[in-house]
């Protein structure tokens, strides 16, 4: 807000630096919303300055507006859109058509009409979809590098030095009515009024319209949605707290708007409230099919077009869809069709430098035919995607129920003597020291440490290799997390990007380090169950240097993953603990009797 016009005599002025000649006493009425008695006293007022003459604003009116002119827009378009999974997973949210326009060139030409033609999009995810807007409609295009590692702060940060009288908008809002204007009194933010209970961010105010708090969740509430406007001094303000915080750690997972909560009482802003409909955000597909019953059948997805074609049905089949926890590799969503519930999973950024779909596809045939994964129904060797089926209220293998943890271990034991064949041969060790020529075109390797422990681990890979155990088809991922328990106490084995031709120990080799509660003794009893007896001394030897090689693989595929800007956490040092602990003992025991084997 800038000192000179009260609100009043703001939208009076503005209000015929809007509307003609011809209807200004009637229309200026309206576009106030003014009583009339102060639509009178205040053009006595805004006459008595010299800003209105003649039912007109004069040049003196028009420059006493000019603080209030906006100066641009910011249209943040960085963001993954997870939770509007699938078709989040091929292009970004704003680039939709919805009845018939695209999202974010809606917005544009919305702003073009306000004569707002200085417009910014932050782009990140998928960034090469919004790069003609450049041509089309001028627009200056800004590149957030790190979309995926930090909060919408991120988008405002590198536009900091532009922000003055600042539209800051969404690329995925969809407005029925254009809610863009040339000039603005003050700061607010845009508010829809919601009904009963909401976990939206609900605004209180005060009686002048200025937001005095700001609570997640409540009933009856106006809540922040769409558009925001900073004037200049909010500009100002907050681009100064925004430098003081930006590279605190707790500032990296933020919204721009927690930061401004954060600091309300130093950052006055208004609300601006709008009548429901006006305003609308698609959290999901189903969502914005309810606004455009046209929206399936024009979208242009792929997704759609494998899950039409594996399960025979019209897009319009295709319902209740929504996004399931997210894996470091990969992405699913959950779908309906015709009451039966699947999944859709999609592979994720980089995947394809790490996995072999061609095996993948090859081993979940062999999984199907085998009866050990009942939910596999198609996939695509080429391209990655999977569909498979939703099996509800399911949970994961207990590994502390003896007879869980024994149907799991004769499950292995059932792939390893199928007598099948894969095309793929997966090893531990051939397959970590891949992964550290991958990780070698990111940053040399100068851990402490790692060359020894490298040496050590090819040593003892030379041991095992002359125990001549057998190579079987084997899973390779073989974690409890990999298990799902359908309600029924049904089993069955997911997830089978790993699975190649392996040395016997390989699965529980795996089994051992990505299963958080298999301790020391539940994994020999494992192993008891395997063999249903007890291992022989040469078996025990064999089959847990096969977890240190599994540990050593998985530490330098977090190494991987880590480069490429994944946060593995704590599994990082888990995978490197396994490597680590047990491997002087074992090369103990094979270089002090090398005889004993299998």
């Amino acid at each position: 807000m800038v000192a000179g016009l009260n609100e009043a005599q703001f939208n009076v002025l503005y209000a015929f630096y809007r509307c003609s000649e011809s209807q200004k006493p009637s229309q200026v009425q309206s576009l106030t919303g003014l009583p009339l008695a102060t639509l009178n006293s205040t053009v006595k007022e805004l006459e008595a300055w010299g800003y209105l003459a003649e039912q007109q604003i004069t040049v003196a009116g028009k420059e006493a507006l000019a603080p209030y002119a906006v100066d641009n827009a910011v249209i943040m378009a960085a963001g993954l859109s997870s939770r509007f999974a699938p078709i989040s997973y091929e292009r970004p949210k704003g680039m939709l058509k919805v009845r018939g326009e695209v999202l974010i060139e809606r917005q544009i030409e919305q702003l073009h009409e306000a004569g707002i033609t200085d417009i910014m999009v932050v782009v990140g995810y998928r960034k090469e979809y919004f790069f003609y807007l450049a041509k089309k409609y001028g627009v200056k295009i800004v590149v957030n590098p790190e979309y995926a590692s930090r909060n919408n702060n991120g988008s405002l940060w590198l536009v900091r030095d532009k922000l003055a009288n600042t539209y800051v908008c969404s690329s995925d809002n969809y407005f029925t009515e254009n809610p863009f204007e040339s000039h603005v009194y003050r700061a607010y933010y845009s508010a829809q009024h919601v009904p009963g209970e909401t976990d939206e961010w609900c605004l209180q105010t005060d009686s002048d319209g200025l937001i005095t708090g700001v609570t997640i969740g409540g009933r009856d509430a106006w809540i922040m949605l769409g558009h925001v406007y900073f004037d200049r001094e909010f500009s100002r303000k907050f681009v100064k707290i925004l430098e003081n915080v930006y590279h605190l750690s707790e500032t990296v997972p933020k919204l721009w708007e927690q930061i401004y909560v954060d600091h309300l009482n130093t950052l006055p802003m208004g609300v601006r409230k709008y009548p429901e409909g006006v305003i609308n955000e698609f959290d999901s597909v189903d969502e914005l099919r309810s606004f455009d019953p046209l929206f399936m059948e024009n979208v242009d997805s792929e997704i759609f077009e494998n899950i039409k074609k594996t399960l025979g049905c019209d897009v319009n089949d295709i319902q209740d869809i929504y996004p399931l926890k997210q894996g470091i590799t990969n992405l699913s969503c959950h779908f309906s069709v015709n009451g039966s519930e699947f999944v859709y999973r999609h592979p994720g950024v980089g995947t394809d430098k790490i996995m072999d779909r061609q095996a993948e596809s090859e081993a979940l045939n062999l999984a199907r035919e085998l009866g050990l994964d009942s939910t596999f129904l198609a996939s695509d060797p080429v391209k990655g995607w999977k569909i498979s089926r939703f099996i509800p209220n399911c949970r994961n293998l207990d590994v502390s129920n003896p007879g869980e943890l024994r149907r799991a271990m004769r499950m292995s034991r059932q792939l390893h003597e199928s007598g099948k064949m894969l095309t793929r041969k997966f090893d531990f060790v051939a397959e970590g020291l891949r992964y550290e020529n991958i990780f070698k075109q990111y940053a040399p390797i100068e851990i402490p440490g790692y060359e020894e422990l490298r040496e050590k681990i090819l040593r003892l890979k030379r041991h095992t290799d002359a125990d001549n155990f057998p190579i079987v088809p084997s899973h390779n991922d073989f974690s409890n997390l990999n298990f799902l328990v359908s309600s029924e106490g049904d089993l069955d084995l997911i997830d089978w990007e790993y699975a190649g031709m392996s040395d016997i120990a390989a699965d529980f080799g795996t089994m051992v380090v990505s299963t958080v509660d298999l301790n020391h003794e539940l994994a020999d009893q494992a192993l008891e169950y395997y063999f249903d007896r007890p291992p022989s001394l040469a078996e025990h030897r064999h089959f847990w240097s096969h977890v240190v090689f599994a540990g050593w693989c998985w530490y330098l595929w977090s190494l991987v993953k880590e480069a490429e800007g994944d946060n593995i956490g704590e599994w990082l040092y888990l995978y490197y603990s396994y490597a680590t602990e047990q491997i002087n003992d074992l090369l103990a025991a094979y270089e002090r009797d090398p005889r004993e084997r299998y």
